[in-house]
């Protein structure tokens, strides 16, 4: 039964110049030889400062963990061959949107052309995490309900307090840069299915969208494949908070389908009161509070997820996940990476010490004897897209 839940996660890093600290308009230097390696599994972005990697499809956190390693692994060792690094944070300390390049594909040329500025500042960095659902229709249920658990996350994954130079004064300003997007943020609930396939028809027929693929939200069910894809998170620097990360998606997609099998529901809340706690996810991270809407009062966010960590318990064997979500509580009590970020500030008032960190961790734990010499065993290459 568990094995359904099948995973795939796809992160966004910055190529960083270890000199200047500033991101490098490099992509296509390393990106041929990438793709003669990983195949459909590495990708440019829009910006060319910016490299995409995507796992296969896993049946289990453990062969997603072997997976995003490797990936961080290769793609590492190509940038370091050109003098460069790679970084997993969802905002550049230092470097600004306007001095970065747009990767020439008519795509980006496209949505350059629809929203303008908008597009061009985009200089974000995500993490992506797709939990197989196959019936469509259960899909929608459930990501009604998650939609409460998605600031609780947020949280946990924060990696974005500068921007530019400046301290925002924000824990995930990547989330308000991703606002200026249409169709964003926490999405409404859905009666079924069909009810949504009507939303996504109608907006492709009035020229708002040519698929459901512009439906940028923080959960969506994917357009072409049977899964459900959380797109709220900050990317974590270190690979081990993103392998948490996803297995707690994948046990709050899990534990929500047992509750349906047992004719037993999630209570639905408004968008508005979800998008209070994510606010205070994106202000205040880990530190701050939130609204538990069904005791309406405000809760220290630790306790909040610990509550959450309680809830999924009981599919975590079935998963074979429990030591991967323990390590919630690593981050609980070590912080996310952009209270490491400013407490590195604190410390030095140097934006390019945050950098020098943020290269660091992202390789923690990640092995650098990987395969460069062949592709991924055609079993597994499938990968998860946008």
């Amino acid at each position: 039964m568990f094995d359904q839940f099948t995973l795939g996660i796809e992160e966004e890093f910055q190529i960083v110049d270890p000199q200047t600290r500033e991101l490098r308009s490099h992509v296509t230097e390393f990106l041929e030889e990438g793709q003669m390696i990983l195949g459909e599994q590495i990708k440019p972005e829009m910006i060319q400062s910016q490299i995409e990697v995507g796992t296969g499809i896993c049946k289990n956190i453990q062969e997603a963990r072997a997976d995003i390693s490797r990936l961080r692994g290769i793609i590492s060792t190509l940038a370091r061959r050109t003098g460069l690094e790679i970084v997993a944070a969802s905002t550049h300390p230092i470097s600004r949107w306007q001095d970065q390049k747009i990767f020439d594909d008519e795509r980006y040329e496209l949505l350059v052309q629809e929203l303008q500025t908008v597009a061009r500042s985009l200089l974000i960095f995500g993490l992506h995490v797709h939990v197989g659902v196959a019936d469509r229709e259960r899909s929608i249920h459930i990501m009604n309900a998650a939609r409460y658990f998605l600031p609780h996350v947020l949280a946990l994954s924060t990696s974005s307090p500068f921007w530019m130079g400046f301290n925002t004064g924000l824990k995930s300003y990547r989330s308000e840069i991703f606002k200026q997007f249409p169709r964003t943020d926490i999405p409404d609930h859905f009666d079924s299915y069909q009810g949504f396939q009507r939303y996504v028809d109608l907006l492709v027929k009035t020229n708002c969208m040519d698929n459901g693929k512009k439906i940028w939200w923080d959960v969506r069910p994917h357009p072409f494949f049977p899964t459900l894809e959380f797109r709220v998170c900050d990317i974590p620097t270190r690979v081990d908070d993103t392998i948490a990360i996803a297995a707690l998606f994948q046990a709050i997609v899990a534990k929500l389908n047992k509750l349906i099998d047992k004719n037993l529901g999630f209570r639905l809340y408004r968008r508005m009161l979800i998008q209070e706690n994510k606010w205070r996810a994106i202000r205040y991270g880990l530190d701050g509070m939130m609204l538990d809407l069904g005791k309406q009062k405000e809760v220290p966010v630790r306790d909040l997820i610990r509550e959450l960590l309680e809830f999924v318990d009981d599919v975590l064997d079935d998963l074979g996940s429990r030591k991967e979500v323990e390590h919630i509580n690593t981050i609980l009590e070590r912080g996310t990476s952009a209270d490491e970020q400013l407490q590195v500030y604190q410390e030095t008032s140097d934006l390019k010490a945050i950098v020098d960190r943020l290269i660091k961790n992202t390789m923690e734990n990640v092995p650098t004897d990987v395969d460069m010499s062949v592709a991924k065993p055609a079993s597994t290459s499938s990968t998860i897209a946008k």
